[in-house]
């Protein structure tokens, strides 16, 4: 494996990483994402790691099908090195089993919560694509049999845990009268964010600890439901679960174990990522170098 080149297209700054083969970063870029400054920034770290045109590069995005993540694959083609897209998940997975927080694991699962949600499963050592290169969408995990326009546009685990589900179920509790000092700090309702929610919750706010409570059940639903159709070594977490550690990991880790059987719960191991904003493009580039699968 040589250096390759790694692209975190979640935006909206896109992430740029030249990485060896030790999984040590050698040169970085940040751009506003647009569809040019994602073709202009991958080649510009490539320069600077001092690598010609047949250097491999990777990107990564939330939707890999997306027509804006294969047109920038489309351009990037024409250069002689091989392009490869994947989903942000599998990216984080394949990071923290190289160099993270599950380094060395042949069987492991990431679940990525921000702007979307996303998961990712390495089984022996290989990354799960599926036959459509779709697995890992689990912002469609379906846990709640309710009928919402929201988890038919989002997915049901989207629509509850990502930055955007947990300002809106924030904000259905006060719009039902619910009182939260989360609003006034914000500047109002709509200005709220998933941070001050968690920020609410660590001074104590019942609003947003009552949020944080409930997205904290979620997550563990969704990871139980990783390790009960894959029996992975670990499952690692990152993005807004990450940064949120010191509220929901523990309460994460209890619920997750009322969801697994017995034998399940006692070989689990819930580990936070060790790469954090960077987990994605490292992932990104060490899938682009590896061999096709």
């Amino acid at each position: 494996m040589n250096v390759s080149i790694g692209v975190d297209l979640r935006g909206p700054v896109l992430l740029a990483l030249a990485v060896d083969p030790a999984g040590r970063v050698v040169a970085e870029r940040t751009a506003p994402l647009t569809l040019e400054a994602s073709v202009d920034v991958a080649l510009q770290v490539a320069k600077d790691a001092g690598l010609d045109d047949h250097a491999p590069i990777g990107l990564a995005a939330w939707e890999p099908k997306m027509a804006e993540v294969n047109e920038i694959a489309r351009r990037l083609g024409a250069r002689k090195g091989r392009v490869t897209v994947t989903g942000a998940g599998l990216a984080a997975a394949a990071a923290e089993t190289w160099v993270g927080a599950a380094r060395g694991a042949r069987y492991a699962a990431c679940l990525l919560v921000g702007e979307h949600v996303s998961a990712g499963v390495i089984v022996d050592g290989r990354p799960w694509r599926g036959a459509h290169g779709l697995a890992g969408s689990a912002a469609w995990l379906a846990l709640n049999p309710v009928e919402r326009q929201d988890y038919r546009q989002f997915g049901c685990l989207d629509a509850e845990i990502s930055d955007r589900g947990i300002t809106h179920r924030f904000a259905w509790r006060v719009e039902a009268g619910d009182l939260s000092h989360v609003v006034e700090q914000a500047g109002g309702l709509e200005s709220v964010t998933a941070a001050q929610v968690f920020d609410g919750a660590r001074g104590g706010d019942g609003v947003a600890v009552s949020v944080a409570r409930d997205t904290a059940r979620y997550v563990a639903m969704a990871i139980a439901n990783l390790v009960t159709l894959f029996d992975p070594e670990v499952v690692v977490v990152g993005g807004l679960v990450a940064t949120a550690q010191d509220l929901l990991i523990e309460p994460i880790r209890q619920e997750c174990h009322r969801h697994l059987s017995p034998a399940m719960s006692e070989h689990f191991r819930l580990e936070v990522t060790s790469l954090g904003d960077r987990a994605v493009a490292v992932g990104a580039a060490c899938l682009a170098a590896a061999p096709a699968s």
